[in-house]
């Protein structure tokens, strides 16, 4: 019988209740052994719905549990960084949501709690380790599609409840943040590499100010990455690889069902009918099943967690050189 590592929740997160946790619960690695939120009635609504053995009022009750190796961190962005300290701090490795905090200097506070608290801390991007991701790595390290030279995706939801905290710019709202992220995040994965400098060009909502339609250009050493997110559009999500040779697409790549399969197209041709056309089917995966035991498992083996504070940190250089961007009508370049 495996090691698990023994999870606990901080808040009620919709995140945390609808996809995190029932993914977790079927680890191999990790169990979720308690959840907490301010309020004591939420938390054992949501420990008797979901089987988690134990329910706390606060936060600080459930750091407090010496029954709990880990922490998940789902709170609001501007309580990421806070709350993530607090967990290290009580000894608690910690798997925080993505972004990982609202500027590059909040984030870059966290090397120094990671290196005296002696805890692992990542940033929750479950494509990381989620198989078409993984397969994605393989087919441009074998040069599949040649050299990669280009990128293009684009992610969009419709939003526009100004109560929704993903409407609220003090609290890191906004199309870059809460979705940007994954298309800057799968480029900089795809080329291996910081970009040297980006321009981006914002659109905000009149009334709540956030972003809601964002595009970007990421200049790489080998190449380019353009990429558009918006929360008032049509729901969609898409990602292209573009290379000398070939180009690979991702048809879900960022909200991949749990209950269905999920496709990868690799085109070898160029043909625009579709006849170099290869599917690679995956089948059934939970990416949060996977996301929770890869990190529990570099936690049990002593190895580096999928995306560690460096990465996260890079990541939240190049979101925070686009915002600059969008004022200056200028490149910058990523601060990290």
């Amino acid at each position: 019988m495996p090691i698990k590592l023994r999870w606990g929740v901080l808040s009620t997160a919709n995140i945390a209740l609808k996809k995190v946790i029932p993914g977790m619960q079927r680890g191999k690695y990790s169990c979720v052994t308690a959840i907490a939120s301010r309020s004591l009635i939420k938390a054992r609504e949501a420990a008797s719905s979901l089987g988690i053995p134990a329910a706390y009022g606060s936060y600080e009750e459930l750091l407090a549990d010496p029954n709990i190796d880990a922490v998940y961190n789902p709170l609001p962005n501007q309580l990421h960084v806070p709350w993530t300290i607090k967990s290290a701090e009580a000894g608690k490795h910690v798997l925080c949501e993505k972004p990982l905090s609202l500027t590059v200097a909040e984030a870059q506070t966290l090397l120094a709690v990671r290196d005296r608290t002696g805890v692992r801390i990542g940033e929750a991007f479950m494509i990381r380790s989620y198989p078409q991701w993984l397969r994605l790595r393989d087919l441009l390290n074998q040069r599949r599609i040649g050299q990669l030279r280009s990128i293009a995706g684009l992610f969009s939801y419709f939003n526009n409840d100004p109560a929704n905290i993903r409407n609220q710019v003090e609290a890191g709202g906004g199309a870059l943040m809460d979705i940007g992220c994954y298309l800057i995040h799968a480029s900089r994965y795809a080329f291996g590499k910081q970009p040297s400098r980006v321009i981006g060009l914002i659109d905000r909502d009149p009334a709540m100010h956030i972003d809601r339609l964002t595009s970007g250009i990421l200049d790489f050493p080998e190449g380019q990455s353009i990429f558009t997110c918006s929360t008032q559009l049509v729901p969609y999500q898409r990602i292209h690889f573009f290379g000398t040779h070939g180009r690979i697409e991702i048809e879900i790549p960022f909200n991949a069902p749990p209950d269905r399969p999920t496709r990868l197209f690799i085109d070898s041709t160029g043909d625009l009918f579709g006849s170099g056309l290869t599917t690679e089917t995956f089948p059934v995966c939970d990416q949060y099943t996977s996301q929770g035991d890869a990190f529990s498992k570099a936690v049990i083996d002593n190895t580096e967690v999928p995306v560690p504070l460096e990465d996260a940190i890079s990541n939240m250089a190049v979101i925070e050189a686009v915002f600059n961007s969008a004022k200056s009508s200028q490149w910058e370049k990523p601060a990290h």
